[in-house]
């Protein structure tokens, strides 16, 4: 009878065993620019991934259930981003870390949002994707671009005590919403705008540009983009031997706008996410991108693990991948996470992120605070 009951046992075990296995897993999209030019800010997001899904999955994963990542390349182009969000949903998974940039996310956001899919980015900042209400959905781990507009011309105008300024746009959503933020700021403090324009993002010179710049006589140059365009700008004015300053956004905060404009990047200014490298957490994250990955993490890499955790634990917390427990679970609990405790807000904006000002000094960003 002893060994009966011992085998019974046994014969449960390895049945539960198996029920626990075919439980269905838990699918994470992770969208955004994985090749492409601007791979440089999505890589590091699908990076930041993978190691929380796998520390997760380490601890026997999320109400006992294994989590997987659907990926999703959308080259940071909208065009692409449609397919990719459809696919995703198709797909079933149940939330999805993305997109990276802002003009992708607006694109992906209508249909997530009609197939119930929870969506937080790390880096897509346009402002309307949460002020506009359109997309109860959406949630971010960094700021809006009119907030980092204004620490940019809050820095311009009071440290720098400048009074003319050229400010240049790539006409998609994500720069031009800082442009116009931008320009809205300034004109508000009585400063000058003497040049308002946008350019055409991919175009192999932007001498003209460059020219108008020039004859503006405008002191410094906010540009709202990303790198490529960033260092052509920057390069032509330098090869000019112009001095005007020039500052951008987070899409100019990257390492990789260093590499391209080589020693004419010296003494651009951007914005960026506030250093929380100190961060207990952050230190964790970094050490952990290193030994996996062979190399110090790039753009919002630690953005991106926190909406990463923010997302699973959120379910956790809901007991249920339920769309509407979930959403009450980000707004009405804080994370611990690398970039600090973070909650959400009604809008799906991080309560507890902050935005700071950097420069490229001896070939590297150094944070000089607001």
């Amino acid at each position: 009878m002893k060994r009966l009951i011992c085998s019974l046992v046994a014969v449960f075990m390895v049945l539960c065993a198996g029920w626990a296995y075919a439980a269905e897993p838990i699918k994470l999209g992770v969208a955004g620019a994985h090749s492409g030019e601007l791979r440089s800010y999505g890589l590091p997001s699908l990076e930041a991934a993978k190691l929380v899904v796998s520390d997760i999955n380490a601890r026997g994963g999320i109400l006992g259930r294994k989590v997987v990542i659907v990926e999703g390349d959308d080259a940071c182009k909208p065009e692409v981003a449609a397919n990719v969000a459809s696919k995703l949903a198709t797909d079933g998974v149940v939330a999805v870390l993305g997109h990276i940039c802002s003009g992708a996310t607006k694109t992906g956001l209508g249909i997530y949002r009609d197939a119930n899919i929870i969506t937080m980015s790390p880096s897509a900042t346009n402002t309307d994707l949460t002020l506009s209400g359109a997309y109860p959905n959406f949630f971010r781990t960094i700021g809006s671009d009119d907030y980092q507009a204004k620490i940019i011309t809050d820095f311009a105008l009071k440290k720098l005590k400048l009074k003319t300024f050229a400010v240049i746009h790539d006409k998609a959503d994500y720069g031009k919403d800082v442009a116009e933020s931008a320009k809205k700021y300034l004109e508000s403090k009585g400063a000058r705008v003497v040049l308002f324009e946008g350019i055409t993002p991919g175009a192999v010179d932007y001498s003209a540009i460059v020219q108008k710049i020039k004859r503006s006589n405008a002191q410094m140059v906010i540009y709202g983009g990303y790198h490529p365009e960033a260092a052509k700008i920057v390069m032509g004015m330098r090869n000019k031997k112009m001095k005007t300053l020039f500052i951008s956004d987070d899409g100019v905060k990257d390492d990789t706008f260093i590499k391209v404009a080589g020693r004419y990047a010296e003494g651009v200014y951007a914005t960026g996410p506030a250093d929380t490298s100190k961060n207990r957490m952050a230190i964790a994250a970094s050490e952990q991108h290193k030994k996996v990955y062979g190399s110090d993490p790039g753009a919002f890499y630690l953005n991106a693990y926190a909406a990463a955790l923010c997302l699973l634990q959120a379910i956790d917390k809901a007991g249920s991948t339920d769309y509407a427990a979930v959403s009450k679970a980000l707004r009405s609990n804080w994370f611990d996470t690398p970039l600090g405790k973070i909650s959400f807000d009604k809008n799906g904006d991080a309560k507890g992120i902050d935005f700071t000002v950097y420069q490229v000094q001896k070939g590297k960003y150094v944070e000089l605070g607001k």
